[in-house]
This record gives C-alpha cells, sequence and structure tokens, in this order.
C-alpha cells in the first residue's frame, strides 16, 4: 500500500518494456515479460541521507551521478527480463559498455561537433563568448530536438516514450493523492515538470551562459593563453566546458526544483516551458497495460 501519512518525494524513468521508480531509501522497477506477466525489483539505496544531496547546486551533479547509475542498473536488468531468449540477455559489462560508448558519442555530436561547426561557421569564442556560445548553442539544441523527433518513429523508442508517459501519469497520480488505478492514472497528463528531459534541456540552456565566461576566466587564470598555438587554445576552452559541466548542471538542477515549487507564478511557468514542450515528443499516451507496469514499480518502491 502507497504511504499517504507522509508524502514520499518519487521520480523515475522508462526503462526496457517497463518503469522504474525512485523513492528515498529504495528504488523499485517493473517489467512486462514476454508472458504478459508483471516482474518487479526493489533495490534498497546505499547512504540514502547523503548530506551531498542535500546540499544546494551540488546537490545536482550528486543526483545526476545517481540516476545515471541507477538508471544504467535498471536498463540492464529490464533488457534481461524482457528478452524472450536466454542468448539475448545482456550482461552487466555489456550494457555498461553499450551506455559509456552512448555517453561518447553523446559528447561527440551534441558537445564536440556544435563547437567545431560554430567556428567554422566564423564566430570567434575568444573576442566574442556570448555569441559564440549563442550560436553554439542553439546548434546543440536543435542538433538535440532533431535526434529525439528522428528516434521517436522507431517502434521500440516509441514504446519507451509509452512507458515514459506511464510512469509521469502514475507519479502526478501520487502526488494528486488519488488512489493508484488504472482508471485514475488514465485522468492524468503524460508531462511532469520534474521530468529528465526538462532537465536536459535547461542544462543546454544553462550552458549558453556559464560556457560564456570561460575564455575570460582562462585567461585571467593563465596569462599566457593568448600565445598558444590555435588548436591548444580550443582543446584547452573544450576541456575548461567539459570540467564547468558540473556547474551547469547543479545550477540546473535548482532551476528546475525552484519551477515545480512555483508552479502558480508566470516566470517560472516560462522556465519550464520548453521542457513541457519537449515532453510532448519524449512521452507518449501508454496503453492500459503499460499504466499497470507503472503503478506497480510505484507500488513496489512505496512499500514500506
Amino acid at each position: 500500500m502507497e504511504d499517504r501519512e507522509k508524502h514520499i518525494p518519487i521520480g523515475g524513468q522508462a526503462v526496457i518494456e517497463g518503469v522504474m521508480i525512485l523513492a528515498p531509501t529504495k528504488y523499485a522497477i517493473a517489467v512486462r515479460k514476454p508472458d504478459k506477466s508483471v516482474k518487479t525489483k526493489v533495490t534498497k539505496l546505499r547512504s540514502p541521507h547523503s548530506r551531498l544531496k542535500k546540499l544546494p547546486f551540488v546537490r545536482g551533479s550528486v543526483n545526476l551521478v545517481r540516476m545515471l547509475s541507477i538508471g544504467m542498473k535498471a536498463l540492464t536488468w529490464s533488457a534481461n527480463q524482457a528478452a524472450a531468449k536466454k542468448d539475448e540477455k545482456l550482461s552487466a559489462k555489456e550494457m555498461t559498455g553499450t551506455i559509456l560508448f552512448s555517453i561518447l558519442l553523446a559528447i561527440g555530436i551534441f558537445v564536440a561537433l556544435p563547437y567545431v561547426l560554430t567556428h567554422w561557421i566564423g564566430f570567434r569564442e575568444e573576442s566574442k563568448p556570448f555569441l559564440f556560445n549563442l550560436i553554439d548553442g542553439i546548434i546543440r539544441i536543435a542538433f538535440f530536438v532533431a535526434y529525439i523527433w528522428a528516434i521517436s518513429f522507431m517502434k521500440d523508442i516509441r514504446r519507451m516514450f509509452q512507458y515514459h508517459g506511464a510512469e509521469h501519469m502514475a507519479i502526478h497520480c501520487y502526488e494528486h493523492k488519488r488512489k493508484l488505478t488504472a482508471k485514475n492514472v488514465a485522468k492524468f497528463t503524460t508531462l511532469h515538470p520534474r521530468c529528465g528531459t526538462a532537465f536536459i534541456l535547461l542544462v543546454l540552456l544553462v550552458s549558453i551562459l556559464v560556457f560564456s565566461v570561460i575564455p575570460s576566466l582562462v585567461i585571467s587564470l593563465f596569462p599566457g593563453f593568448t600565445s598558444l598555438g590555435f588548436w591548444t587554445r580550443k582543446l584547452v576552452l573544450f576541456v575548461a566546458r567539459l570540467l564547468f559541466i558540473p556547474v551547469v548542471a547543479g545550477v540546473s538542477y535548482e532551476l528546475l526544483k525552484a519551477s515545480d515549487r512555483h508552479k502558480g507564478n508566470v516566470l517560472w511557468r516560462m522556465v519550464s516551458a520548453p521542457g513541457l514542450w519537449l515532453q510532448k515528443i519524449t512521452t507518449q499516451k501508454p496503453s492500459k497495460d503499460q499504466i499497470e507496469v507503472a503503478i506497480a514499480s510505484v507500488r513496489a518502491a512505496l512499500r514500506k
């Protein structure tokens, strides 16, 4: 049974043929197996009350790393449960390798390529950092949205987007203190302001401002920077960007939390609006069977 005496904050993500729900002390995964049964798994979290998770701006990076780790484990387990045959199952090593390769590919496509293209177009980071990063940011966002839109036509991805929608609907139902039934859950929207999609889009937007200060900061800290060769300077600035990602993640996380707390405020609604728009692609209306899987995951995560 769900705990209604004290509201427990929960989040989650879609996995292969299922949903993962994260609670403060544990996470649960529910998956629809090939035989149509639903299998759940609950895992207790280590150090659920770490001080770092409560420090403003620091907690954004901590939660990002935590979610990547949990998400990787959840995807591996769900893939193996959804596999119809034993030889289709992936080992933890294989899934880790796949995800790490995907992360490196994402850095190449959504970070390195826009950076090179912006310079190739004719913008100079050192002389006009804000304009350079504005164009770079626009290209990154365009690439990201185009990628999400393109993969949404793939059958397997579309099913995952449906489970993503089911996850949001089930969380909405719980947060509105309604009984978790398929009928009640179906009444709620697939869009949620705390979604990871909204977080990624905020990261892309915030990075425009944060990355704009890097050239001036590097020049002030290392006066000899301007005498370095062109490609050496570019490499230094690009590495500096990667080092500033925790700062970007921290600021983005605080903005996401604030926009969720102040839903009635017009300015904060403007902050969350782009993420909600993008969720119209990354979430799809789920079937009753998919909603039932999301409910099973929420119940398992809340069970004492």
